[in-house]
């Protein structure tokens, strides 16, 4: 069974940076490679949304709201998945998951990790 394990996360100020990992443990190397993972956030009192996606064949996508800040990445062969947060804002504050991106396939979400932007 695979499981998502989410770190990295931490209390920055306005302006500073992150990276996240998430590692599909228990995953192998061709069931992580072959689907678009993504990294989704969720605010107190808001849905979940996807804030950065990453094909198997790298493409990458990102809404209006982080692009050009967020910056996702994968490694196959160690079945992890990467945000590198920069110019973080209050607003981008919130639970930090990642899953595939379809959601018929997903795995079971991981507990997350908190992002917190705050002066």
């Amino acid at each position: 069974q695979v499981q998502l394990v989410e770190s990295g996360g931490g209390l920055v100020q306005p302006g500073g940076s992150l990276r996240l990992s998430c590692i599909a443990s228990g995953a192998s190397g061709r069931t992580f490679s072959g689907n678009s993972m993504g990294w989704y956030r969720q605010a107190p009192g808001k849905q979940r949304e996807l804030v950065a996606s990453i094909s198997s064949g790298g493409y990458t996508d990102y809404p209006d709201s982080v692009k050009g800040r967020f910056t996702i990445s994968r490694d196959n062969a160690k079945t992890t998945v990467y945000l590198q947060m920069n110019s973080l804002k209050p607003e981008d504050t919130g639970v930090y998951r990642c899953n595939r991106v379809t959601p018929t396939i997903r795995f079971e979400w991981g507990q997350g990790t908190q992002v917190t932007v705050s002066s």
